[in-house]
């Protein structure tokens, strides 16, 4: 796969995000992404070609880590049931992510999660190397700025050989707004999400860009690494990129739709 064809998922699922399905096929891989901010449940065909999607803001997941059990399988349960009904068939199979690092037993809870809602979990893979199974990245650093943590996987001749995660995404930058505009977190997030407040809000968030920015300069220390993907919803913050390329001096790539790409990454991992 390459970045180009990567692109064009991307534009392809999210013309189907809580809207028709694209198709219908024989088979289908289901994706489930429990992030932060939003869970995302991505259907892609035999081919690898989204067919379906459902994206839903949610507070289940606190760091990539389940702690609302209930509260998740049921919001996760309830959008394979829609699935199940637009496409007019039984979703059977998927897989699932968790944060790089994270322990067995969390990732279990993840995976615990997913199966409760009606899914048989064929794979758990790490949220940044699904995200570069869409970019069809071989070579650099893939970033995955989620809703509570940055995650890094470090890739070279096609495998990656480094991987790391630390809180701080883009729930951090929410609260920043919540606390400068003494708003709600919700109004914040609705703040922050308009495109239309984004330049203005630059020097209120600038520093947690900057945090983010020292997250992955120190992760990459050491490995030669000349372009940085990234990925995830904060990922496309007015003023991150340039951030990124001018403290690092490292060329850095942000999709047309970066919240995209790890729930598409994931349903592919599916075998």
């Amino acid at each position: 796969m390459n970045s180009l064809y990567g692109e064009k998922l991307c534009e392809m699922f999210a013309s189907c995000v809580n809207s028709q399905p694209l198709k219908k096929a024989g088979n289908y891989r289901v994706g489930v992404d429990l992030g932060t901010a939003n869970i995302v449940v991505a259907v892609i065909d035999d081919k690898g070609e989204p067919v379906a999607g459902k994206m839903q803001r949610a507070q289940v997941v606190k760091d990539g880590l389940v702690v609302d059990f209930i509260g998740a399988r049921n919001i996760v349960a309830k959008m394979i049931e829609e699935l199940n009904g637009e496409l007019q068939t039984e979703l059977l199979k998927g897989a699932c992510a968790v944060p790089p690092g994270t322990g067995i037993a969390d990732s279990k809870a993840t995976m615990y999660v997913v199966e409760s809602a009606g899914l048989e979990v064929l794979n758990i893979v790490d949220e940044p190397t699904a995200a570069a199974r869409v970019l069809g990245v071989s070579e650099g650093a893939v970033v995955d700025i989620g809703g509570g943590t940055t995650g890094i996987s470090v890739l070279q001749d096609g495998k990656v050989i480094y991987t790391a995660d630390e809180p701080t995404g883009g729930t951090h930058f929410t609260l920043v707004l919540s606390g400068h505009f003494n708003i709600s977190f919700d109004d914040a997030e609705t703040m922050k999400l308009d495109e239309k407040n984004q330049k203005k809000l630059f020097p209120i968030l600038k520093p947690t860009m900057e945090k983010v920015t020292e997250i992955i300069k120190r992760h990459i220390k050491g490995f030669n690494v000349d372009t940085i993907y990234l990925v995830g919803g904060a990922s496309a913050l007015y003023g991150l990129k340039d951030i990124v390329e001018n403290t690092l001096g490292i060329k850095a790539v942000v999709p047309k739709y970066p919240l995209f790409i790890t729930p598409l990454g994931i349903a592919l991992s599916c075998p």
